[in-house]
């Protein structure tokens, strides 16, 4: 079963759910507003790809929280995703023990056709 993470209304998550329907594949959708995930989910996905592409730095939260002028480094990045999953790039797809970030239809098409 694919598990997306994300929230409804990102335009990312939107092309996502698209994406998958228009191929007919199975998915579960969890929403960070609805049901957040802790340290040990961020700290699972961290084990799989570099903090740099799971910390949205250009997001809303990002600038609401002035992360900018704190210079974190990547453990405070990891405190942060697993405080405020909003920091979180979206989507993050789990699917046979892979994790991806973000929508590029070419990635998905080689990785779920």
């Amino acid at each position: 079963m694919i598990k997306i993470y994300g929230i409804k209304n990102c335009d990312s998550v939107k092309k996502a759910l698209a994406f998958f329907k228009k191929h007919s594949l199975e998915y579960l959708l969890h929403d960070f507003k609805t049901q957040p995930v802790g340290c040990e989910k961020v700290d699972f996905w961290l084990k799989e790809i570099e903090i740099k592409k799971l910390f949205n730095a250009k997001s809303t939260t990002y600038r609401t929280l002035a992360l900018k002028d704190k210079n974190c480094n990547d453990a405070e990045m990891a405190e942060w995703l697993c405080k405020e999953n909003l920091l979180i790039k979206r989507p993050v797809i789990e699917f046979n023990n892979r994790v991806i970030v973000g929508f590029n239809e070419t990635d998905y098409q080689g990785a779920f056709l």
